[in-house]
Formats: C-alpha cells, sequence, structure tokens
C-alpha cells in the first residue's frame, strides 16, 4: 500500500439526495472527558489491503475510528476488520439507521460486534434521512423521533440478556431474548441536529453524533444535550469534514456541491436554519428549488463554506480542529475530502494526526 492512496468516497457518505495525542485535550476543563481524535473508515482500496493504514492511524495517535453507512461499506463490517487489526483504537458507528435493520437484528448487530471488540465499540444510531430509508431501501420514513427513541430504548431492555416483550410505540416486540451476551453492553449514541433529538440523546442515550456544523455552533448543541442530560456531560461526537489544502478556490468549490447537496435535504437544512444560516442559505435553497443547480453552488457564501468545511494548511486545520474542542466536542471524526486533485490523501491524514503536533 504505497504511493498515492485514495480516501474512500464513503469519507463523506453520499450526499442524501442524491495513547491520546496531550495537545488535544489541553483545552479541556477538569470536569470534561479527554478528547478523542478518530478517523472515519474505511479508506480507500479493498478492506483486506487496509491492514497497515489503520495500525499506522493508531501509531499516530489516533484513538478512534468510525464508519456510515449509506450506500458504500456497511457500518460493521470495516469495524470488524479494524477490532482484530489493531486493539488500540475504539470503533463506532456514525451511524446505523434505525430503520433499515429490524430491532433484533440492530441488537444482534451490535452485540456482536460488542463481543469481538470487548470495552471497544460505541454504537451510533440515529433516523437517517428519507433518501436512504425510503427511496433506496423501501422502508416508509415515518415518525423518525420515536422510531429512533424506541429503538434506543428497546436496545437497553436488550442488552441486559432478558426476554423483551412490549409494544413501544413504532413497534412491538414479543419475547425476544438476546442470544449473544457481551462482557460490556455497547454505550449508544444517537445521531442529533436541533433541540429535540438532542435532548432526547441526553436523557436516553449516552451521547450524541452530529456533523456538518462549525466549531461556533458547538456551544448551542452541546448546550441542548447537556439540558437533556439534566445537566450531566454526555460524549459528543462530531464529523468534522476536512480538506488540509491552501488551494481555497478548487476546495470551496468542490466544497460547495457537498453543501448544497446536503443542505436541500429537509433535516439538515433544519438544522442550519435551527444555527441561525438561514439568511445566508436563503438565496441557494431558492435558485435550487427553481432547477437552477449553477447558480444555486454560486449563491453560497464563502463564510458557510468555512464554517462547516476545515480546510487550509495543516496547521490551519489543526487549530480549527482545536476549537470545535474548545468548544465542547468530545469526540472528532474527522472524514477527509479528497478536493484538491494534488492533495496526496493519506499523507493529509499524517498531516491531520496527533503525532504531526
Amino acid at each position: 500500500m504505497t504511493g498515492r492512496y485514495r480516501v474512500a468516497s464513503s469519507a463523506v457518505p453520499p450526499a442524501p439526495d442524491s495513547g491520546e495525542g496531550a495537545s488535544y485535550s489541553a483545552h479541556m476543563t477538569a470536569n470534561s472527558p479527554p478528547h478523542r481524535p478518530g478517523m472515519t473508515v474505511p479508506l480507500a482500496g479493498p478492506l483486506h489491503a487496509q491492514r497497515d493504514r489503520i495500525v499506522e492511524l493508531a501509531d499516530m495517535g489516533f484513538t478512534d475510528v468510525w464508519s456510515a453507512e449509506a450506500d458504500g461499506a456497511d457500518g460493521l463490517t470495516p469495524l470488524a476488520l479494524v477490532s482484530a487489526w489493531e486493539p488500540r483504537l475504539r470503533l463506532g458507528t456514525a451511524i446505523l439507521p434505525a430503520y433499515t435493520r429490524a430491532p433484533a437484528l440492530m441488537a444482534q448487530s451490535a452485540a456482536t460486534m460488542a463481543d469481538a471488540a470487548p470495552g471497544r465499540f460505541v454504537l451510533g444510531i440515529g433516523s437517517s434521512s428519507n433518501v436512504i430509508v425510503e427511496r433506496w431501501n423501501g422502508i416508509p420514513f415515518e415518525e423518525p423521533y420515536r422510531r429512533v427513541r424506541d429503538v434506543v430504548r428497546f436496545l437497553r431492555e436488550a442488552f441486559t440478556g432478558e426476554k423483551v416483550t412490549r409494544a413501544y410505540d413504532t413497534f412491538t416486540i414479543d419475547g425476544f431474548r438476546l442470544g449473544v451476551r457481551p462482557e460490556t453492553p455497547p454505550p449508544i449514541v444517537v445521531a442529533a441536529l436541533r433541540e429535540g433529538m438532542l435532548r432526547m440523546a441526553g436523557r436516553e442515550a449516552d451521547g450524541a453524533i452530529t456533523n456538518w456544523l462549525g466549531p461556533d455552533d458547538v456551544p448551542k448543541v452541546a448546550a441542548a444535550l447537556r439540558d437533556g442530560a439534566g445537566g450531566d456531560e454526555r460524549e459528543l461526537v462530531a464529523r468534522i469534514f476536512v480538506c488540509p489544502s491552501a488551494n481555497a478556490d478548487v476546495v470551496r468549490a468542490g466544497a460547495r456541491r457537498a453543501i448544497a447537496a446536503y443542505m436541500n435535504v429537509p433535516v439538515y437544512a433544519a438544522f442550519q436554519e435551527w444555527l441561525g444560516r438561514g439568511e445566508q442559505l436563503a438565496g441557494m435553497w431558492a435558485e435550487w428549488k427553481a432547477g437552477d443547480r449553477k447558480q444555486a453552488l454560486a449563491e453560497i457564501p464563502d463564510e458557510v463554506v468555512d464554517d462547516l468545511v476545515v480546510h487550509g494548511s495543516p496547521e490551519q486545520c489543526r487549530a480549527t480542529i482545536d476549537r470545535y474542542v474548545e468548544q465542547g466536542i468530545t469526540t472528532s471524526a474527522l472524514a477527509l475530502l479528497p478536493l484538491d486533485p494534488d492533495l496526496d490523501p493519506w499523507e493529509a491524514v499524517r498531516s491531520l494526526a496527533p503525532s504531526a503536533r
């Protein structure tokens, strides 16, 4: 595995429409959990060929790897391989959709992964989107808040090993008992973009996963999560999209395409409005609705791109990632965007690692 190494397209899930480094945790308060620097997997190329890169991630000071599940690799197979290849890394899903695995199968999948990597697996689940759930998988995307909440409640019960017979709001379980008993039941974190889901994550789960936000947005997100937890601290994972390149024009052009594709999906549009970017994105939304995709891209201001995609020199990128941590992110799951064709993606990963500091 030498030479130019392109990061897999799953580093950014397809748009729904379409030892830790000491300096990383230097800004955390005494009452905050230490920061965990993570990277998105899988990397590029066939899964069987990625072992050396995975080991190198741990050598470079990354503590976590986080998978996604859209139309690329499933969310668990890459983590199963990592669990055997590199015992230093914690494994997380960001996320498994709460609809595409039936409740019992979700429990089996999570328990099996937790059994393979005792104490190292974090189950991230969320509603995903109407495109992935309904258009791609043929499953009605109904009552997403209640569905995610009910899956979390069911999993809590199932992980005890007791028989579950219960009518939840969105499904009924009749006599299911989990046959796999992991030594350590996995923590559950919930994908959350706005107040309702963030508060539910704080109340029902062990934390939240978020994405497509800037460092200055973190306090609002963290406050809603903390409010749901009754003031207690919870893990807050952020998938941070990053391209360590000084070629700002090229990076912004590519980033605009990703931003437009995501921010025209209702859940992400609502998230950006909640964060206060409604006025900045109004022109893009109007042109997109009118069918003028080119003009829609042009309507996205530079400041929005710079808020949502970390770019610049590696030093500038690391400083921006530190700002996410200062504002309350406890786990950063970096997702490398190879937007600059001159960028060597693996060297970019190395430049962002804790060991590069």
